[in-house]
Formats: C-alpha cells, sequence, structure tokens
C-alpha cells in the first residue's frame, strides 16, 4: 500500500500537469479561439436574426391580428382541445355506456387540379371517437376519455398528455366511463357483457357536477411538410347513462370562425336516428406540439452551423503537431528521441523539450515517466480531449445561454406565440447544447488522431455531425437523426414527443426521433468510440528517461 500510494499520486498530480499544459497549447493557437469566437458569433447571429424577423398572424372572428397565447393543460403544456360533444351534466357518480359502431372521416388532399379541392373518405390514425367526462366545458379543463381510434385500437386519454393502450380493435367496439369522486375508470367490451378495464386516473379538484357524454374530433391529415382538414364521423348506439337523466345538449367546443364573425370554420355537428347518435368532429384533444406557438430550440436553429468551427478547432488541436515532424496527429512516434532533433517530439507531443527548445512546460518526469507507447500517448491524447470537449461546453453554454433566452423575448416582443417551457427544460436545452458541443469536439479529436489529416478529419467531422442536421431541417432523410452522430441535437428539443400525436417529420415542426437523452447519448458513443480507436492505434516507444523527452 505505501509503495503504491506514492506512485499513483504521482500519475494523478503528472496529469493534471499535463491537463494544463495541453490547456495552455490549445490556447496559444490564435486561429483556434478566432474559430472558437466565431462559433459563438454564428451561433447568436442566425438565432436572434430569425427570432428577431418572425411575424405570426391569425384570422378569427375580429379579422387578422396577432395570434393569442397557447391554450395551456393542467401541467402547463400547451393543448389542443377541439371537439363535438353531446353531452350531459352528471352530479355525484355515474358512468355512461356506448357502442361505436361505425367510424368514417373525410381528408382534405393535395389539390390535383390548382383551385379544385381534393376530399376524400378515410379516417387519420389518431382520429377519436368514445366517452368523455370533464370538469367544464371551459377549454384546457381536466378531462378524461375512452375512445375508439382510426389505427390505434382502444385508448384511454386524459389531461391531455396522458395515454392508455386498451385493445388493438378497429371494428364495432362498446366503451364505457364511470365516475366515482374523482376517480375515472374506462372500459371496454367485445359484446357488452364481459368487461376489460383499459385504465383509471383521479382527477384532482374535480367539482360535484361534470359533464359526460359522447364526442369526436380528428386532427389534421398529414402531408410532407404540413397538415390539413380532416373529420371523423362516428356512430354510436346502444347508449345508456346511469346519474343523469337530462336532456342532450350539443356543443362545438372551441370551433373556430370565419373572419366575419359570425360563420363556423370546420364545424362539427350531430344527428339523432332513432337510438342513435351521429357525431361528426375535427380538431384533437391532446398535445399542441406545433399548434402551440413558436418553440425555444428554433433559437439553436444556427447551432448546426456555429459547431462548424468548434470541429475544426478540434481537429486543428492535434493535426498542427504534425506541421513539426513526421509522427501524426500531434503525438509521440515509434522511435527514439534520437530519431528526430532535439526537442521536436516533446513539442509535437505537448511535452517540453530541452533547454531553448518550445514545448508546453511539462517534463517526462513530470508525468512519471510513463511509457512514450500507447500508455503515454493515450493519456496525452486523453488530455487533449478533456481540454477541447471542455472548451467546447464553455462555448455551446455561452452561445445558447445567450441566443435561447434573448431571442425569445424577442419574439415575445413581437406578439408572437410561444410554447410554453419549464425552468428546467430550458436549463436543459441551454446545457444540453454545451454538451453536445463538447461531444462533438472530441469526435472530431478523435477522428484527427485516427487519420492524421486535418482536411480528411474536419470533413468527416461536418458530415457525421451537421450534414444531417442540414439535411433533415429540410425535411429530407430525418432517419439519419436516430443513427449518425447529429442525433445529439434531440438534446436541445423544447417540446416533448408525445406517442398520440403525429407530426410533420421536420425538424422545423419540431420532430426528433429520439428522446432528448437517448439523441445524446448516441453522440457521446461515437465520440468515445473515435477516441477509443484512436488510442488503440496510436503508435507506441521506449520509455522516457528522467530529465529527457521522448
Amino acid at each position: 500500500m505505501t509503495s503504491s500510494t506514492p506512485r499513483r499520486s504521482g500519475r494523478q498530480d503528472g496529469f493534471l500537469r499535463l491537463l494544463r499544459a495541453q490547456w495552455a497549447a490549445f490556447r496559444s493557437g490564435r486561429g483556434r479561439l478566432l474559430a472558437l469566437a466565431a462559433s459563438v458569433l454564428v451561433t447568436v447571429s442566425i438565432g436572434l436574426l430569425i427570432a428577431g424577423g418572425a411575424r405570426t398572424s391569425c384570422v378569427t372572428g375580429k379579422g387578422e391580428g396577432p395570434c393569442p397565447a397557447p391554450l395551456v393543460g393542467p401541467d402547463g403544456t400547451a393543448v389542443r382541445d377541439k371537439y363535438y360533444f353531446v353531452h350531459q351534466p352528471l352530479t355525484g357518480n355515474g358512468s355512461i355506456t356506448a357502442r361505436v359502431s361505425d367510424l368514417i372521416g373525410q381528408l382534405r388532399m393535395p389539390d390535383a387540379v390548382p383551385g379544385v379541392r381534393n376530399v376524400k373518405q378515410g379516417v387519420v390514425p389518431w382520429a377519436k371517437a368514445g366517452l368523455l367526462v370533464r370538469q367544464s366545458l371551459r377549454q384546457g379543463t381536466p378531462y378524461a376519455a375512452v375512445m375508439l381510434t382510426g389505427e390505434h385500437g382502444v385508448r384511454m386519454q386524459y389531461n391531455y398528455v396522458h395515454d392508455v393502450a386498451g385493445g388493438p380493435h378497429n371494428g364495432p367496439q362498446w366503451l364505457r366511463l364511470t365516475r366515482s369522486g374523482d376517480l375515472v375508470t374506462g372500459y371496454e367490451s367485445d359484446d357488452g357483457a364481459r368487461w376489460t378495464e383499459v385504465g383509471a386516473v383521479r382527477l384532482g379538484g374535480l367539482p360535484e357536477t361534470v359533464e359526460i357524454g359522447l364526442f369526436a374530433t380528428s386532427p389534421g391529415v398529414l402531408w410532407d411538410t404540413a397538415a390539413a382538414f380532416s373529420q371523423v364521423t362516428a356512430t354510436f348506439d346502444r347508449i345508456g347513462l346511469e346519474g343523469a337523466n337530462g336532456s342532450w345538449r350539443y356543443d362545438d367546443v372551441g370551433v373556430s370562425m370565419e373572419s366575419d364573425g359570425t360563420t363556423p370554420h370546420h364545424p362539427g355537428r350531430a344527428v339523432a336516428s332513432g337510438d342513435k347518435l351521429i357525431v361528426t368532429g375535427g380538431g384533437d384533444i391532446g398535445p399542441a406540439t406545433v399548434e402551440g406557438g413558436l418553440r425555444a430550440d428554433l433559437m439553436l436553429i444556427g447551432g448546426a452551423v456555429g459547431l462548424i468551427p468548434v470541429l475544426i478547432a478540434a481537429v486543428t488541436f492535434v493535426t498542427a503537431g504534425n506541421r513539426r515532424g513526421p509522427s501524426g496527429a500531434g503525438l509521440p512516434a515509434v522511435g527514439s528521441a534520437g530519431a528526430r532533433p532535439p526537442g521536436a517530439g516533446a513539442a509535437a507531443a505537448g511535452l517540453p523539450g530541452r533547454p531553448g527548445v518550445a514545448g508546453d512546460g511539462l517534463s517526462a518526469r513530470a508525468i512519471g515517466a510513463e511509457p512514450v507507447g500507447r500508455a503515454g500517448a493515450a493519456r496525452l491524447l486523453v488530455a487533449k480531449a478533456a481540454v477541447a470537449g471542455a472548451v467546447a461546453f464553455v462555448v455551446g453554454l455561452v452561445a445558447a445561454g445567450v441566443v435561447v433566452p434573448v431571442g425569445l423575448a424577442l419574439l415575445r416582443a413581437n406578439h408572437n406565440p410561444i410554447q410554453p417551457i419549464t425552468l428546467g427544460t430550458g436549463l436543459r436545452v441551454i446545457a444540453g447544447y454545451a454538451a453536445l458541443s463538447a461531444a462533438a469536439a472530441v469526435l472530431a479529436l478523435g477522428l484527427a488522431a485516427l487519420l492524421k489529416r486535418a482536411v480528411v478529419a474536419g470533413g468527416l467531422a461536418i458530415a457525421l455531425v451537421v450534414a444531417p442536421h442540414l439535411l433533415a431541417g429540410a425535411g429530407l432523410a430525418p432517419w439519419l437523426l436516430t443513427v449518425t452522430p447529429a442525433a445529439g441535437f434531440a438534446i436541445t428539443q423544447s417540446v416533448p414527443a408525445f406517442a398520440h400525436v403525429d407530426v410533420v417529420p421536420s425538424l422545423l415542426g419540431g420532430y426528433y426521433p429520439l428522446p432528448p437523452w437517448a439523441g445524446l447519448a448516441v453522440t457521446c458513443g461515437y465520440a468515445v468510440f473515435a477516441l477509443g480507436a484512436a488510442a488503440r492505434v496510436t503508435p507506441g516507444g521506449r520509455r522516457a528517461r528522467p530529465g529527457t523527452a521522448t
């Protein structure tokens, strides 16, 4: 124990000195410092240019003007709450049972003939028709519903962001919704006799009297880069109510008006036919991933371009040593110190040379006289990666820490609706971009150590990190954001993805194929692999003698 402790302590002290030496070497490169300054400038400038030029307007019953603030649900998420509702008040406990015997719809498709509306029969995957209980008709209030969907079977959804899967039914299906205090439970049945629970939820603060009934709604049909109108029509029969015995009320909740202020835009309707109710509605009850306003991550739309100088700085931090000798990648070469002019190997490795030779102020003795072979070269490579990653993190933190809050302030000043964002999400977006910058820098450094050519390594780093993000931003090959290091941009998404909401597969629409931390993990995995591969193939050499350079 006593014999190994000084050696371990000496190695730790030596590595700290090596880190300081590499930091001194990094900041001695004026070009690298200018590149990092350019990264901040580019990221901030593009973001603020977009924020300053953004203008949104909406046509309402009062004419065209600023869009209203996003509708917010119980947990602060921007939501949509538009549907057709046939309902009755329910005081106390009770239930509603009905069979959805038919589900059809209409979809607005791209016009085959300019100016001629192209509407066809069909139902979108998340069209919904079923039973609903909610606090009141006021939009954004708590609710629970059990429903049959277009292509996702039976579901129970509540408070906009929660979704529970039931059976995979697409044909006629019995549904039941019960209320007991603040506990609401949804059931499904194939025959109306044997029932299966889909889910149960407690709606806190549910009043004594609630609204209970039948609803229908349908989110827009997705085109390549946009969403268009759709409606769903559901036929309900075998309707039974317990605890409510009033008359049916009909409400087109959330319907918007044309510019004349009196004509409903895409209105819903309900028709009674014998013991059946045929209900038609459009819209959605769920998260507003696009309609909820401009997103905070749009402020980092220039972040991909801003990463290019960071990648170049990381590459040149390694390959700059190639200009001083044939060692490659600025790391120690095979052979003895006598194979090169005195001090040349030390300069390339970031170690001090002999008196009068440029170096980073660190002797072989200072790092514990480690082998200059694979172990010593690997320690040097890790030190370079630590410095490059730390510097890139700070640069990304500064850029995101400026452009996100300032950009959002500009958007608000220009009366744009903004997607609600919590403090935690805002911090994750800012710190996440910094972490992405660090991982990308380490990846570029590892590629440079492997390839030993600045142009090739820099080009490959840009192709892996930046190009897929730009393609996805244009709506092309979004799958690249799952298999390339560009997946890490998912860490900057400020509006979460929801499985029960389909979106256009474009970054501009807020689409990321991976969750935030999973995307960042992909980038970090690439960085670790590149650095590890570079450490394994780095050439070795002889053990350094105390007081000499290698």
